[in-house]
């Protein structure tokens, strides 16, 4: 192969073959001196935001607002099409007339919607935002359930929509617990109705507009206001939970 020389040479070397290994023998260390980096690992595809979402509308009536909120919780479907369709929450919106709480439910529903993008499981936010407590105290919801924050309710809005989406699943109460509440219950209301006076009395009823009896306490396990004590142990006429086992 001819070789064209512009230059004028001003002297030579005899290259070996050892000669040319060197280089890249010197440069083996001075790569191995670089700073170790990160490596960065992906929890998921890039996933572009859609046109078109599909999602619920969830009201919350808290005794703490003076207005509803409005909870939007839109889905992406991923695989659509395929067996393999499944709903992932991507984003959420929370509206109200109330403009006292704006700065921060502006804030949760932007970093709820940057968790819901980032992938992987996302349930872990439920027990989060449910184990909030607002130090002026909760409320109790209809049907005797105590929400310890209006941010724990909103968490529970969230429970409930991957509930219906299929993201969490909610073990149903077997046959045999479900006969036992029922027999439990049957069995306090009895031994309540005996006690009661022959005397027209002005008392509370024998149920409250909970559903539950009157004088219920909250259960540690379901959070409903459902805990009486029969045979000497606290019981749950709700979930069918026991101190006594």
């Amino acid at each position: 192969m001819a070789i064209k020389i512009e230059k004028k040479i001003k002297g030579y070397n005899v290259v070996k073959p050892e000669d040319k290994a060197a280089p890249a023998a010197a440069a083996a260390p001075a790569a191995s001196k670089e700073a170790p980096k990160a490596e960065v690992i992906q929890m998921h595809e890039s996933l572009e935001r859609p046109e078109t979402l599909v999602g619920s509308t969830y009201k919350i009536k808290s005794p703490l607002f003076e207005h509803a909120l409005y909870v939007t919780v839109n889905d992406i479907v991923l695989n659509a099409g395929t067996p393999y369709e499944q709903r992932r929450p991507f984003e959420i919106f929370i509206n109200s007339k109330n403009m006292d709480h704006f700065q921060w439910i502006v804030a949760l529903t932007r970093i709820t919607s940057a968790v819901f993008r980032k992938g992987g499981d996302v349930t872990f936010l439920v027990e989060e935002m449910k184990a909030v407590f607002d130090p002026r105290g909760g409320y109790f919801k209809a049907g005797g359930v105590y929400m310890p924050s209006i941010v724990a309710e909103i968490g529970t809005v969230i429970e409930q929509h991957m509930k219906m989406i299929g993201l969490i699943h909610d073990p149903e109460m077997d046959e045999s617990t479900r006969k036992l509440v029922a027999e439990k219950r049957a069995a306090y209301e009895a031994a309540a109705s005996g006690k009661k006076s022959a005397a027209a009395t002005t008392d509370a009823p024998a149920e409250a507009s909970t559903g539950f009896p009157a004088g219920a306490t909250l259960c540690a396990k379901c959070n409903t206001q459902a805990l009486v004590l029969m045979d000497g142990c606290q019981t749950c006429l709700n979930c069918g939970y026991s101190k006594c086992g």
